[in-house]
This record gives C-alpha cells, sequence and structure tokens, in this order.
C-alpha cells in the first residue's frame, strides 16, 4: 500500500494500493484490446456523454475533490475550490471541440495527373496513451490529460504523482460512474519510478504525456521506443517586467498572486521580476508591504493565501538557494525563514547576481527575485537569458512599451498586465527549448493524440 500523507503536517490519511509488474502489464494489455477492436470504440457523441456526464458528478462533488486537493498537495483551499472549477469546465472544453474537430480536404486537379480525385483527411486516434502527472494540480492536471484522451478515442493509462495520488483515483472512478468502460482510462500507481519508466519505453505506448521535473523528463523522451510521440511540460524562470508607466496600485496584487500562488509550486510561477530604475524603490515598499500581509498555513482553511511545499525536502532545498543567493549579494527584504516542517515566509530577494541559482533555476517555492533596469532592451535581454522560456509577462500603461515587449519576448506567450501564471484551459501552453516538447491545452493535446490519415477517391469518368 501506498501512505499518503496530508502535505501541510505530514499526518498520514489514505492508503491507495499500489501497482506491480503483472498488474502493468493487464492494464497495457486492457488498452489494446479494446483499441484493437474497432467496431468495440465509442462513437464521438458517446464520448460527449461521457465527458458531459462526467462534469455533472464533478460538479457535485466540488467540495470533496476542493478539500482533498488541499490535503493531498496542500494547495489553499480557496485556490482547490477553482482547481476544481476549471477541471468541471476542462471537460465540457473536450467535449465542446469534438464539434470542429476534423479532418480537411487535400486540393487536387492541380495537375493532369492529380485530375478526377477527390481527397481528404481523417483523425484517429494514435493508440494507447500513458500520461505521468505532476503534484502541483492533482486533478486539473490529470483532466488535462484525460479529457483529450477520451475526446478522441485513446485509451489511456494515467499515473499521478506519488504524494497526490487521491484526486487521480477518485477522477478516474467518476469516469467510469459516468459510463466509460474502464479499460478507456486506468490508474497506474507504482511504488517507485522504475515501473513508470518501464511502461513509458514499452514499444506498445504511442504516445507519452508527461509533467513533472526536466530531467526526468527528458530522460524519459530519450529512452522512448522508435515511433513514440511525446508531449513534455516542464517548468521555467518567468519573467515579469515592470514599466515606470506602470499603475502601482494595481500590479502589487497579481504580481504577488503569480509569485507566491500555491507557495510558488507551479511551472509558470512569477520568478524574476525587471523593475524600472525610476520606480524601483516605490515598486519595492509595496511589494514587500502586501507580502508581509500573506497568511501562511494550513491549506484546508479558507483564510489561507500561500500553504506548505510539498514535502520538508523541499523546503531544505529552497531556503539553501535562499541563503546561497544571500551569501554572494542579494538582499533579503523579506521572509525565507523556516515556519514549519512544510511551511516557509515568503522571500523577496533584491538583485541577487545573475550566476546565483535562483537567477537562474526554478526556485518551484514561494521566492521572488526583484532587479533594476533602465533600458528596457536591457530587461528584455535578462528576461531571454536562460533557456527554459515559458510563459512571461509584462506591465505597462505604455502601450508601445507592452507591445515592443511582447514583441522581444523569448517565450510562447506574453501576458500584459496579467501575472505569468495566468492561463485558460483552452489556449495552447507550452515550454520552449528546454522548458517543454510539444503544445498543452486540451485541443492542441486532442491534435497530438491523433493522427491523420488522407482518403484519395479517384473517379473514373
Amino acid at each position: 500500500m501506498l501512505q499518503v500523507l496530508q502535505a501541510f503536517d505530514r499526518v498520514p490519511f489514505a492508503e491507495v494500493p499500489v501497482d506491480d509488474v503483472e498488474a502493468m502489464e493487464a492494464k497495457l494489455e486492457a488498452a489494446l484490446c479494446v483499441l484493437g477492436n474497432r467496431d468495440g470504440w465509442l462513437a464521438p457523441h458517446a464520448r460527449i456523454a461521457v465527458l458531459r456526464r462526467a462534469a455533472g458528478l464533478l460538479d457535485g462533488r466540488r467540495d470533496h475533490f476542493a478539500r482533498q486537493i488541499a490535503r493531498e498537495g496542500g494547495k489553499p483551499l480557496a485556490d482547490a475550490i477553482v482547481e476544481v472549477a476549471r477541471a468541471i469546465d476542462g471537460l465540457h472544453c473536450a467535449a465542446d471541440e469534438l464539434r470542429n474537430f476534423a479532418g480537411r480536404e487535400i486540393p487536387m486537379g492541380l495537375t493532369a495527373a492529380s485530375g478526377r480525385r477527390w481527397a481528404f483527411t481523417t483523425r484517429e486516434p494514435i493508440g494507447v496513451v500513458f500520461a505521468i502527472s505532476a503534484f502541483n494540480h492533482p486533478l486539473n492536471l490529470i483532466v488535462h490529460q484525460v479529457a483529450p484522451a477520451i475526446a478522441v478515442g485513446c485509451p489511456i493509462i494515467v499515473k499521478p504523482a506519488s504524494a497526490t495520488p487521491l484526486s487521480c483515483r477518485d477522477f478516474v472512478a467518476l469516469l467510469h460512474e459516468a459510463g466509460l468502460p474502464e479499460p478507456w482510462c486506468q490508474t497506474f500507481i507504482p511504488r517507485g519510478p522504475a515501473l513508470a519508466e518501464q511502461l513509458a519505453s514499452d514499444a506498445r505506448i504511442s504516445f507519452l504525456s508527461f509533467i513533472g521535473s526536466a530531467s526526468v523528463g527528458w530522460r524519459l523522451h530519450s529512452k522512448l521506443a522508435h515511433g513514440t510521440r511525446s508531449a513534455l511540460e516542464h517548468g521555467g524562470v518567468a519573467p515579469a517586467i515592470v514599466d515606470r508607466s506602470a499603475d502601482l496600485g494595481r500590479i502589487i496584487e497579481p504580481l504577488v498572486k503569480g509569485g507566491f500562488y500555491h507557495a510558488g509550486q507551479v511551472c509558470v510561477s512569477t520568478q524574476r521580476i525587471f523593475v524600472h530604475d525610476e520606480i524601483f524603490d516605490a515598486f519595492n515598499e509595496r511589494l514587500i508591504a502586501r507580502v508581509a500581509t500573506l497568511r501562511t498555513g494550513d491549506p484546508t482553511s479558507l483564510e489561507t493565501e500561500v500553504g506548505p511545499l510539498i514535502n520538508p525536502k523541499e523546503v531544505d532545498r529552497v531556503t539553501d538557494l535562499i541563503g546561497e543567493a544571500v551569501a554572494v549579494g542579494a538582499q533579503r527584504a523579506i521572509g525565507g525563514e523556516r515556519l514549519s516542517a512544510t511551511t516557509m515566509q515568503p522571500t523577496v530577494l533584491i538583485e541577487p547576481p545573475a550566476d546565483a541559482r535562483v537567477s537562474r533555476d526554478e526556485v518551484f517555492g514561494p521566492v521572488v527575485c526583484v532587479h533594476r533596469y533602465a533600458r528596457l532592451d536591457e530587461a528584455i535581454a535578462q528576461a531571454n537569458s536562460l533557456r527554459v522560456q515559458f510563459q512571461a509577462c509584462v506591465f505597462s500603461d505604455d502601450i508601445d512599451v507592452a507591445l515592443h515587449a511582447s514583441e522581444r519576448l523569448d517565450a510562447s506567450a506574453v501576458m500584459i498586465n496579467d501575472p505569468t501564471t495566468f492561463r485558460t484551459d483552452w489556449m495552447p501552453f507550452a515550454g520552449r527549448r528546454e522548458a517543454g516538447y510539444g503544445v498543452g491545452g486540451i485541443p492542441y493535446t486532442m491534435r497530438d493524440m491523433t493522427q491523420e490519415k488522407m482518403v484519395v477517391l479517384h473517379r473514373r469518368a
């Protein structure tokens, strides 16, 4: 059995059966069996109905899932409630997308040799999907991997993070309750990473969906069987640029949310803030004052704004990063102290050196770094200096500055007057270079999990 601990106080509160190699093989064979029986594939209307019913069931169990997210993952309850709402919308999003999910016509008759022909494509499921998910959104990330597979007709085996298996387990059970036959979506909960790696590299897997650390993701990517496609979502060191025209009364709150949402344990958490020299001191004064008021504590309380890190080792790691930054010249303006085994004070570091790890590596903790700049292009160059580009943002009331920055920032998405953490579940979501591979977002994942087949009809007359 796998023991599940509350993230906040490390108290055991559930046990989950673990899968061995025989269970893994049985689940893979079951998935291959339903995939191989083409006459038994679920029709699009049946898949839509499952997704709609699942959304309705989840809507009726919002409180259960929100509290479970807070307990197993440590996300503050107010944010966990939002996660459940997004998961419900994600199921509807996948169902809605099927209304426009289709192939295309390929022009014929453009040469004499292609005359009297009509060609079109259809989209078919790519095959068995294996999804490996992360702890920080234990329900909504599962929805982002599972709902597209169900929508396009791929059998999927999904492995949640070992720290947060309950939301995944309950969600998959909810899908079965909604009418999805079990082989089309199965959980896989091994005791350690070895079996997950074995399944990911199995030639019978057609698509790997991975959300997690870059070191693990790229290693798995290198071990995939020839022909297996993949999508990897890692993390970044997200930059925010604050122009001198920005309204300080309006931007502090979104930047604080961007930096300290889920204690910074978000792949697009705002980590580096570049502030124009003319407003640098005023910005820091307001930022520090707001951070000082953040309520850190038990995530099951609606009053909590910053919850725990996922385990005590993560607090050790983040406090080490802060200590190293201060030792090489950063000013610790506020925070940085450990409050309990799993919680720490939200931290603001002023001008850590560019070669400090907090300036170049993903912290994945409640830390933001503030840097001064005099020229906009200097800030853009610093923001672009790493190989983990993901989402970025710029705060400015000057449209020329905002557009100049958005054109030149090396990022998959640039938010103007929103934090780097802004996301809707139907928009593209992708890391560049070392930060990821492929494009996430429910409609885009549906495309990744299908392949086009062309049909060419030759008229005789």
